[in-house]
Order: structure tokens, then C-alpha cells, then sequence
């Protein structure tokens, strides 16, 4: 994995001064480096029904488009509101100063199908969160969620697992 991790730029004071930005569109131009990471993304649930991917907006529709064909099953978007065209469904989630909104379609999950979800990075947990909610509500069985980026000191992966759904990450950065 240090391999990957070499391919994650990181970007010093973005989007604001102190914060480290993990740039994971170095490791998508590189077609060794997306191959390998999809692979290692698919790798821990090897054996395990999935019925869909779910992509949260923006970097998980990459990769999760790239496994839910690697696996030749669907791909339901998880996007910010107002982005969907048709019948939705909305979660409500905090952030540092107020709320967000996440939607999915009604019908892009039946009662009982099996999700793992996947983005690009886990931070603070609150977007993965509610789209764990969010497919719930759907009548999903959410059987886990992958990512390439832990930040493990934002408790986002805990906070996670705190709701039984399981954790892969491919890299972890300390400090983010």
C-alpha cells in the first residue's frame, strides 16, 4: 500500500491555512495505481453477495463505478441535494457550521439488497454516515464501505464502525 499512498498528492493549507489536502486524482491518473486500488478495494469483500455500489458524490463515483463494474452489478449515486433528477430520498447530516443534505433516487435500492459503499476518503464519518442512513431508510443492508483515505484522527472510520457497518480504508495519513 505504500506504493498507493506514494500517489496521493498532498496539498499544504487547502481549502484553508493547517489542513493537509489528500489529493487522491494523482492515484486516478495513474492507470497502475486505479487498477491496484480498485482491485485492494474489492479485495476484503471477495466472496461476499453485493448487490450494489453505492458512490458518494464526487471521487466515489469514480471508484465506485470502476468496482460495481469490476463486479458487474449496479451503481446507485449518493449526491448532494438537488442534484437528481427524479423521486428522492434525503438524509439530513451536520457539519462544522450547519447541516447538508445527501439524496439518493427512490428506486435505486429494493428492500433487502446488499450495498457496500465506497468514496475516496474518510474524515469525519458525517457523509458516510448519513448515506448509511439514507440506504437503510432504503431498506438496504449495508454490508460495508471502503475507502482509499483513512484520517484516522478525525474519528470518521469509528464512527463508522459504531453503526456495525465495516471499515476498509487503503491508506491511512496521521495528521492529516
Amino acid at each position: 500500500m505504500d506504493a498507493l499512498k506514494a500517489k496521493i498528492r498532498a496539498i499544504a493549507d487547502y481549502p484553508k491555512p493547517g489542513i493537509i489536502f489528500r489529493d487522491v486524482t494523482t492515484l486516478l491518473g495513474d492507470a497502475r495505481a486505479f487498477r491496484a486500488a480498485v482491485d485492494a478495494m474489492i479485495a476484503p469483500h471477495a466472496g461476499a453477495k453485493i448487490d450494489k455500489i453505492a458512490g458518494i458524490e464526487a471521487r466515489g463515483f469514480i471508484l465506485g463505478g470502476a468496482i460495481a463494474h469490476q463486479l458487474s452489478i449496479g451503481f446507485v449515486p449518493i449526491r448532494k441535494k438537488g442534484k437528481l433528477p427524479f423521486d428522492t430520498l434525503a438524509q439530513t447530516y451536520e457539519l462544522e457550521y450547519g447541516t447538508d443534505e445527501v439524496e439518493m433516487h427512490t428506486d435505486a435500492i429494493s428492500p433487502g439488497e446488499r450495498v457496500l459503499i465506497i468514496d475516496d476518503l474518510v474524515a469525519t464519518g458525517g457523509t458516510a454516515e448519513a448515506a448509511i442512513k439514507l440506504l437503510r431508510r432504503a431498506g438496504a443492508k449495508v454490508e460495508g464501505a471502503s475507502f482509499v483515505i483513512d484520517l484516522p484522527e478525525l474519528g470518521g472510520a469509528e464512527r463508522i464502525r459504531a453503526m456495525d457497518v465495516p471499515v476498509t480504508a487503503l491508506v491511512a495519513f496521521e495528521g492529516h
